[in-house]
């Protein structure tokens, strides 16, 4: 037997063990390439075709709402007091209200992956035709959200119309119900919030494969090249071109400009946000170790107005999402143009898409137009570069001044009267007033330690009554820190490969690989980037696969551990035990709940098509995985959760979460609803509640490092697996708590779960302090468990399920 260590211990020294595997995932290796596939029940699902399997979920798992306010002002009937047992004047209670108002959260986050997914849709069939053949890579499921909800298995660009026209059709049907007189029913309002999220899944997925299809992004590369990070790596003595966003399709015909004409090397290309993950894939073709990304990413969302602060851009370039949308003014401050290439994105300027480019450069370069909306990507690939060339002159010549000197960053410190309505105003309550206190005394060392944990959202200076400038304070303060901030990040590798799949799917279905933990979500962290750097080392230590996207992917490669090397660069980036994985930007979070998916369809030879619910209950009982958003902050964040939860998947966010305004927090005293059917015989058995919630918050990385290792315990693991994971969630309380966790008795069935180092100490607990009894105690272990606790509701389903077994 090979070792395999975990944790604490090695399972290459157990003796004795037996471990019971069962016929766990039928046979193993068969594939699901069968061309004479069944279709599932639900194709293309109505917004009522999952409510059954919604509301099974909701019996388990019970929406808990925490409103920011208890007045509904949706029409000119109100606004209208809902406190209490009160009813709005359309009858509308204020459970009701805020069901709805989460679903229109998850609603907009769709729409705009959606609406992404359209547009490159839209441009590159223009560019290619509808035939143009899709390739993700090594697979035999190119679109495994697409395929799990609508039933189609696309082929080519015109195949993703179809699917994008269904995705369309789902949002319309979905935002009918928000009018005022329509639905009444918060549990419905949430099932609908359900069907928003995996709507978004397909968007997103649609959105990525088209990206990787016609952009030659990375295939499923398990050695992506690596790309410099961090607002110390853009040269400010280059022309410096600014992009912003999430959309990368103008930026491709930039890239490919500078390279037809000899400008790579000449120009400093940056870019922030999604767009500048996307950009450092183009062109990044097989997995050569000496490519080099053609672009650079500087950061996230939280950096957008540090750099305009800074005045290193000389041309700015805004696509769609997650754009600040004071862009345009503080940019013209500096003298710096703004081109818009999204309909999404316009700040009011000239539609300039149909003019002569000598002429647009001439309105901008003369500063008689501050910006321009281009919607002509490739004018828009010509004029960024050669404006950023002429700007940085004139900028230059014009001695275009930015952050303070140091006598003015002197003066401004000395305007602070300390009356805290910065920290008031502060997202996380930073302590800006004893750094200007201190600042006043020559040390401005507080605010270089305030740098990385400000969210640069700039509410401070709006609430200062003395007008200064506290971000431009907090960066002159930091220019030596910021000079030397430099990180590596890996460009996104795109979905997880068949091969893979194979090769790692059978350690995760028998929890030897302790799980999946997904790390997504926004740059609203509650106490700077660090904590995403301590929570990725700590579970990729422990052989968890740790898989990363967007801006938490970004800001995760600006650390570097005691050998001076980033996660990305100590890890593989394979998906295997132990592997860091960047599947790249925003839409590429479909990956993820892809790889779920075609884990259920390898291992457990479940049918796809069609067949999201039987898919979405294997997922939720089998399949150890939990994402984190622990800086939610868009609406985005919002529906790509709701997504993961409808499939079964936990999600954790930092305390910003809370400001979604509403949790799914397990029942387990209602014992009754903890029942599933052995796949075997149809017996029904009793489990725990396990996971404990689909969406919760968290307000520190300590409390939250249990929950992920308790998080990825699944009802039907196998001994090993439950001992390994076991091990993690005892040890991750003692270690970051102090103590032992209150409910470890509760997801033991056997002597064999126990971790093997405290075994004989546990087994001593659970005898003297809970009654248990080792004779008569034994849990049997499940294989293929149904969650359904109406058997009836599946007959076929759960009749399958126990031949196949």
């Amino acid at each position: 037997m090979s070792e395999l260590t975990t944790g604490s211990f090695s399972i290459g020294d157990l003796e004795n063990v037996q471990i019971t595997i069962n016929n766990i995932v039928g046979a193993i290796e068969k594939q699901t390439d069968k061309s004479d596939e069944e279709m599932g029940p639900t194709p293309k699902p109505g917004v009522s075709s999952l409510r059954d399997w919604d509301h099974t979920i909701f019996e388990r798992y019970e929406p808990i709402y925490t409103p920011m306010c208890d007045q509904c002002c949706y029409c000119t009937f109100g606004p209208c007091d809902l406190s209490g047992n009160k009813e709005g004047a359309c009858g509308i209670n204020l459970e009701a209200h805020n069901a709805r108002e989460f679903m229109l959260r998850v609603m907009t986050g769709a729409a705009a992956h959606a609406g992404h997914g359209r547009h490159l849709l839209h441009h590159m069939i223009d560019l290619y035709g509808k035939d143009y053949p899709l390739d993700v890579g090594p697979t035999n499921i190119i679109a495994p959200n697409v395929q799990a909800v609508t039933g189609l298995k696309p082929e080519t660009l015109g195949d993703l119309d179809i699917v994008l026209n269904y995705v369309e059709e789902q949002l319309t049907q979905l935002l009918a119900t928000v009018h005022a007189g329509q639905e009444g029913a918060a549990i419905d309002f949430e099932s609908k919030a359900m069907h928003g999220g995996m709507i978004d899944h397909v968007g997103m997925e649609v959105s990525d494969i088209i990206q990787i299809s016609c952009l030659g992004f990375p295939k499923s590369d398990a050695n992506p090249p690596l790309a410099d990070i961090g607002m110390g790596c853009i040269d400010p003595s280059k022309p410096n071109l600014i992009v912003i966003g999430h959309n990368v399709a103008a930026v491709t015909d930039i890239i490919d400009y500078m390279e037809d004409n000899d400008l790579t090397d000449k120009i400093e290309l940056g870019g922030l946000c999604c767009t500048a993950l996307d950009m450092t894939r183009y062109k990044m073709d097989g997995s050569a170790e000496d490519q080099v990304p053609k672009a650079k990413i500087i950061g996230s969302l939280a950096k957008e107005l540090k750099v305009i602060r800074s005045g290193a851009p000389d041309v700015i370039v805004v696509d769609e999402q997650c754009i600040r949308a004071d862009v345009l003014p503080e940019a013209q401050k500096l003298m710096i143009p703004v081109i818009t290439t999204n309909d999404k994105v316009m700040y009011g300027l000239k539609d300039r898409s149909n003019d002569d480019v000598e002429d647009i450069l001439a309105d901008l370069t003369s500063g008689k137009e501050p910006g321009a909306l281009l919607l002509d990507f490739e004018k828009v690939g010509e004029i960024a570069p050669r404006l950023a060339m002429m700007m940085s002159e004139i900028r230059k010549q014009k001695g275009i001044k930015a952050l303070p000197t140091e006598e003015e960053l002197k003066e401004q410190v000395d305007k602070c009267v300390h009356c805290l309505a910065c920290e008031i105003a502060c997202p996380d309550n930073l302590p800006i007033s004893e750094a200007m206190k201190l600042g006043k005394e020559g040390d401005f060392t507080k605010f270089e330690w305030i740098h990385d944990k400000c969210l640069g959202c700039g509410r401070c200076e709006f609430a200062c009554p003395k007008d200064i400038d506290i971000v431009n304070v907090i960066e002159k303060s930091s220019q030596k820190l910021i000079r030397s901030e430099i990180g590596k990040v890996r460009a996104g590798r795109g979905p997880i490969s068949d091969p893979e799949i194979r090769e790692e799917g059978v350690n995760l279905v028998l929890g030897t690989t302790p799980g999946i933990v997904a790390m997504v979500g926004c740059s609203n962290y509650p106490d700077g980037t660090k904590d995403l750097f301590d929570i990725a080392k700590e579970m990729l230590q422990r052989n968890y696969i740790v898989v990363v996207s967007g801006c938490s992917a970004m800001d995760l490669g600006m650390y570097k551990d005691e050998d001076g090397l980033t996660l990305y660069e100590k890890y593989p980036a394979k998906f295997k035990s132990g592997g860091l994985i960047n599947v790249g930007s925003c839409v590429s979070n479909g990956h993820i709940t892809a790889a779920v998916i075609k884990v259920a369809a390898i291992f457990a030879q479940k049918q796809v098509s069609g067949n999201y619910e039987e898919l979405a209950d294997y997922s939720l009982n089998r399949v150890g995985a939990v994402g984190v958003a622990w800086g939610a902050y868009s609406q985005k964040a919002a529906s790509i959760g709701t997504g993961c939860t409808r499939l079964g998947i936990p999600v954790i966010l930092g305390p910003h979460g809370s400001k979604y305004r509403r949790a799914l927090i397990a029942k387990p005293y209602k014992e009754d609803k903890w029942n599933v059917y052995d796949a075997r015989d149809g017996s029904e058995m009793k489990i725990p509640a396990a996971p404990e919630f689909l969406l919760t918050t968290c307000e520190t990385i300590e409390e939250m490092m249990p929950m992920l290792a308790k998080s990825c315990i699944r009802p039907s693991d196998n001994n090993m697996g439950r001992m390994i994971k076991l091990t993690h969630y005892i040890e991750l309380s003692q270690k970051y708590l102090g103590v032992m966790p209150d409910d470890w008795q509760n997801y033991v069935r056997m002597e064999t779960d126990l971790p093997l180092a405290k075994r004989q100490e546990l087994l001593k607990i659970l005898e003297e302090e809970h009654g248990w009894e080792i004779d008569w105690k034994r849990k049997k272990i499940l294989s293929g468990p149904v969650m359904k606790s109406d058997v009836s509701a599946q007959p076929t389903n759960l009749k399958r399920l126990c031949k196949e077994a």
